[in-house]
C-alpha cells in the first residue's frame, strides 16, 4: 500500500509540475501572439509568402533600404529545385569546349590513344620516333596543336568581347543594379533611375523610371485592394499564389468577425536588389519602406481591435513579375530581419 500511495503522489507532482510549465508558456506566448497579429495585420499578414521563380530558396541581396537578411518563405508554391532547369542551373558547355568533349576534346583524346597504341604494341608513348619522319611528324603535331589551341582562344575572346562591351557601357550610363529611389518629399521616381539587375545564369534585366512608378503604384493598389476585400481587384495586381494567401487571410479575418484596414500608405525609400529574366517572365526584387496606418476594426462596431490610428513604418521586399503582353504583377512579400 504504501507503494501505490507514493506512485500516485509521485504521478500527483509530476502532473502539478508539468501543468505548471503549460501555464507559464502560454502567459507567455499569448501576449508574444497579440502583438505579433496587431502588428502584423496589413496585407500579407507579416509573413513572407509567394515564390521568385528559381530564386525562391536564395536571399535576394541587400539594399540600403533593407540591409539585413530577409526571411525564408513560410508560404510558397514552389518546391526547392522547381524552376530551375539545367540551363539555368549550369551554363550550357559546347563548342570547342563543349561538355561531350568538343574539338578540343576530340584531338586530345586522338592523341592520347595514338600514345597509348604506341605503349601497348612495344613503342612507348611517343612510339617509332626513332626516324627523321616521326621527328618531324612530331614538330608537326605540336604545330598543329598550338595553332588550335591560339584559334581557340581568338575565338573565345571574340565570343565574350559584346558582353564587356555592354556591361562597360552600362556602368558608364547610368547606375547599377541597386538603385534608390524615393517617392514624396524624397525627389519623386523619375530622375535617372536606369538599372540593369544582373544574376548569375540569367539574362540581365532593364528597369527603367517607368517600372519604379509601377511598383509604386502597386504598394498602394494592393494594399487599398486588401482593406477593401476586393478579391477580384487583387486578382489584376498580384499572381495567383499570391491571391490565393489573401483569400485565406481574409477568411480568417471573417472568422474572427474583424477586418483590416491599411490607409495613408505612403513610399519613403526603395532600392532595386536584383533584376532578372526567367524565360519569359521578368522579375524584380525591391526593398520598401513605407508609411501606414495599420488597423483592425471589429465588422459590427468599427471599434479598433488592433493596431492604431497613429501611422507607423514598415520595411519589407516585394518580388514583381511580369509575362510577355502584361503589367508587373506581385508575386511575393518577404519580411526583413
Amino acid at each position: 500500500m504504501p507503494g501505490i500511495w507514493e506512485t500516485n503522489m509521485n504521478f500527483s507532482q509530476r502532473s502539478r509540475s508539468l501543468f505548471k510549465t503549460i501555464a507559464v508558456v502560454l502567459a507567455l506566448a499569448l501576449p508574444t501572439a497579440l502583438a505579433i497579429s496587431s502588428a502584423d495585420a496589413r496585407v500579407g499578414g507579416g509573413m513572407s509568402s509567394g515564390s521568385r521563380g528559381s530564386r525562391t530558396y536564395s536571399a535576394p541581396p541587400s539594399t540600403t533600404t533593407a540591409p539585413g537578411s530577409t526571411s525564408q518563405f513560410n508560404r510558397t508554391y514552389t518546391q526547392p529545385g522547381a524552376g530551375m532547369n539545367s540551363a539555368a542551373t549550369a551554363p550550357a558547355r559546347g563548342g570547342l569546349f563543349g561538355r561531350g568533349g568538343g574539338f578540343l576534346g576530340g584531338l586530345a583524346a586522338g592523341f592520347l590513344g595514338a600514345g597509348l597504341l604506341g605503349m601497348l604494341f612495344g613503342g612507348g608513348l611517343f612510339g617509332g620516333l626513332g626516324g627523321l619522319s616521326s621527328i618531324l611528324g612530331l614538330i608537326i603535331q605540336i604545330v598543329l596543336v598550338v595553332f588550335v589551341v591560339r584559334l581557340a582562344m581568338s575565338w573565345w575572346q571574340r565570343r565574350h568581347t559584346p558582353q564587356a562591351a555592354y556591361a562597360n557601357a552600362d556602368a558608364g550610363s547610368g547606375p547599377g543594379p541597386q538603385t534608390t529611389y524615393r517617392s514624396g518629399l524624397g525627389g519623386g521616381l523619375g530622375g535617372g533611375l536606369g538599372g540593369f539587375g544582373f544574376g548569375a545564369n540569367n539574362a540581365p534585366l532593364e528597369i527603367k523610371p517607368v517600372d519604379y512608378e509601377a511598383f509604386e503604384r502597386l504598394l498602394g493598389d494592393v494594399q487599398t485592394a486588401w482593406s477593401n476585400e476586393d478579391v477580384a481587384k487583387l486578382h489584376t495586381l498580384a499572381t495567383p499564389e499570391m491571391v490565393s494567401y489573401f483569400e485565406q487571410d481574409l477568411g480568417q479575418n471573417r472568422a474572427r468577425n474583424v477586418v483590416n484596414k491599411v490607409t495613408n500608405v505612403k513610399l519613403l525609400q526603395g532600392d532595386l536588389a536584383e533584376a532578372w529574366r526567367e524565360g519569359e517572365t521578368d522579375y524584380a526584387t525591391v526593398a520598401l519602406r513605407f508609411a501606414l496606418t495599420d488597423k483592425t476594426l471589429d465588422r459590427n462596431t468599427g471599434a479598433v481591435v488592433a493596431g492604431s490610428e497613429q501611422p507607423g513604418e514598415v520595411t519589407e521586399v516585394w518580388t514583381f513579375a511580369r509575362r510577355p503582353g502584361g503589367t508587373w504583377e506581385l508575386s511575393a512579400i518577404q519580411q526583413t530581419n
